[in-house]
C-alpha cells in the first residue's frame, strides 16, 4: 500500500488513512471491517456510482442529488476524522 506522506512527515493519520486498507477489505468481503477502517468508504462509493451512472443516464434532480451526495462524504469524512482524533489524544 502507498503510505501516507502526512503520517510519515507529521506523524499524524490524515482525514484519508485508512481508505486503501478499507477498499482492499471490501474487496475481500470484510464490509464490517471497511467501515471500521474507514467509515467514509460507503457514501464515497454511492457517491461514485452516482457519479458513473449520471455520465451515461440522465436523472431529474442528478446536480441536487450529486450536491447532497457530496455534503453527506465529507461530513461523513470530517466527523470520523474528529472522532478518530479525539480519541487519538484523548
Amino acid at each position: 500500500m502507498l503510505p501516507c506522506l502526512n503520517k510519515q512527515l507529521l506523524g499524524l493519520d490524515c482525514p484519508g488513512c485508512g481508505m486503501q486498507r478499507s477498499v482492499d477489505l471490501l474487496v475481500h468481503g470484510e464490509f464490517l471491517a471497511a467501515f471500521q477502517m474507514y467509515p467514509a468508504i460507503y457514501p464515497i462509493l454511492v457517491l461514485l456510482v452516482f457519479l458513473i451512472t449520471s455520465t451515461f443516464l440522465k436523472f431529474k434532480y442528478s446536480q441536487q442529488t450529486k450536491m447532497v451526495l457530496m455534503f453527506i462524504t465529507a461530513g461523513t469524512i470530517i466527523v470520523s476524522y474528529i472522532l478518530k482524533m479525539h480519541n487519538l489524544f484523548n
